[in-house]
């Protein structure tokens, strides 16, 4: 089918209506919401989703040893996970959320499957949030697809930790893009996470992930996205990478570079979270002075 980096409501609709979901073409819905949105993305899918679409939980394909909220799973666990979802590797993967955004979580689960090695993987623009506006088809039906063999390798130079972050604010090898909202990166709102203070890595630039989208939740186009970078001081010839509350939104930036010709961004995948845990007072930025 070919590699789209996004894909139209009408044109999986069409897909749906041909009967062409399975293992050639499978959907996910990625719906993972914070704490404080009061919403269970699973409960929600069980009751509403794209027909032939199966659930793809952020939490439960992680690394479950990790401290720190949905870390990465090994290649291993990856490759076991989608294929338990019927993704093969030459299956064309479709992801999407119902957040009301219009993508929210689908983005991270776009990146991890590019990380893993498998380019054949879009999001729908717009998410189920316009496939409802604009009429198409939802099920309540559960399906359960046939485990198909996935390979996966990791492409480690697009994932940074801890150690790269600290090490990057003295040689700044790469940008830094935060994508959580203005007030959070300023300091003056606070996180979601108990016990976890807003602010930002030194260096850092700010842009957060719902600007990469217009008002109806459709992806902006790449020369409102090339804009937007500029805007913001972001090179998008140099290395960039992403960060954000706990590594989810942050793939919204890394999907709108690759959108404006740039791949290959990577995401600090502990973000704010882990950083806020592990660094020093003096890289914990905050216009807000603190008792």
């Amino acid at each position: 089918m070919g590699e789209q980096t996004l894909v139209s409501g009408k044109w999986l609709a069409d897909m749906v209506r041909r009967n062409v979901v399975g293992p050639r073409l499978r959907i996910l819905d990625t719906s993972w919401y914070l704490p404080m949105m009061k919403r269970d993305g699973k409960k929600e899918f069980a009751q509403c989703h794209i027909p032939g679409a199966s659930f793809f939980d952020i939490d439960e394909c992680s690394d479950r040893t990790s401290s720190f909220d949905h870390t990465l799973p090994s290649e291993e666990l990856f490759a076991d996970y989608v294929g338990s979802l019927g993704v093969g590797g030459d299956s064309h993967v479709v992801v999407y959320d119902a957040s009301d955004f219009g993508a929210f979580s689908c983005t991270r689960v776009w990146w991890m499957f590019r990380l893993f090695g498998h380019p054949e993987v879009s999001v729908l623009n717009g998410g189920f949030r316009n496939w409802v506006r604009e009429g198409h088809p939802v099920t309540g039906k559960l399906t359960r697809p046939e485990r198909a063999h996935f390979p996966a390798t990791m492409n480690r130079s697009w994932v940074k930790s801890f150690e790269d972050m600290t090490e990057n604010i003295a040689t700044q090898g790469f940008q830094v893009v935060d994508v959580r909202p203005y007030a959070r990166f300023r300091g003056e709102e606070p996180e979601p996470r108990e016990g976890v203070q807003p602010g930002h890595i030194p260096g850092s630039r700010c842009m957060p992930f719902f600007r990469f989208l217009d008002d109806e939740g459709m992806m902006l186009s790449p020369q409102e996205l090339r804009k937007f970078f500029e805007k913001s001081q972001v090179d998008l010839s140099k290395p960039i990478c992403g960060s954000c509350g706990s590594g989810v939104t942050a793939c919204h930036m890394v999907l709108a570079a690759h959108l404006c010709g740039a791949p290959g961004a990577s995401v600090y995948d502990g973000s704010w979270y882990e950083w806020f845990t592990k660094a020093p007072p003096e890289h914990i930025v905050s216009q807000v002075k603190r008792s």
